[in-house]
């Protein structure tokens, strides 16, 4: 009786197949159909589901890496370290801050397409700011402490994380 039901399983395994390879075929594939939201229903769903702003994570960020210098000055007393730490925040606040400019300008709300290949020429400049000013730290920051700028950085990118959280626990409450 088990290989009965194995066999019946593995037809109807094999029958989903067939109609996806047939809908490959005939160019169907993947489509579904789709009911637009009622105005109403898209309302319910922003309320449910809120967005968070790209400006508040990167305040957050900012604000998190004040709290690191200042922590790391209070565990260690020098002021290289605290700077060390701030700068490491700083390598991923100011690449998201011209980021979240990019992505709110009126460029790129011009089109989807334009959308797009905004994000992902902002993304590259973003990516290119961080590692400049990373590889830049050795000559601005006096006595810089490695360790210090990279837990910076580290605490400034969990930001992300503590902003779905708040978003989770406010949309729950």
């Amino acid at each position: 009786m088990v290989k009965t039901m194995t066999d019946e399983t593995q037809a109807a395994q094999n029958a989903k197949l067939g109609n996806k390879l047939d809908d490959a075929k005939d160019g169907t594939w993947g489509q579904q159909d789709v009911t637009p939201l009622t105005r109403e229903q898209a309302q319910r769903l922003r309320e449910q589901e809120p967005s968070v702003s790209i400006w508040w994570i990167v305040l957050g960020q900012l604000v998190m890496g004040i709290l690191a210098a200042l922590v790391a000055l209070l565990l260690t007393g020098k002021a290289s370290v605290a700077w060390s730490t701030f700068y490491g925040a700083l390598a991923v606040v100011v690449p998201g801050a011209l980021f979240a400019r990019g992505l709110t300008s009126q460029f790129s709300s011009i089109s989807p397409v334009t959308a797009g290949f905004g994000f992902f020429v902002w993304e590259a400049v973003k990516i290119g700011v961080s590692v400049g000013m990373l590889a830049l730290a050795p000559r601005l920051v006096a006595g810089l402490d490695w360790l210090a700028m990279l837990i910076g950085l580290i605490l400034a990118l969990k930001v992300y994380w503590l902003a779905l959280l708040l978003r989770h626990k406010r949309k729950t409450a």
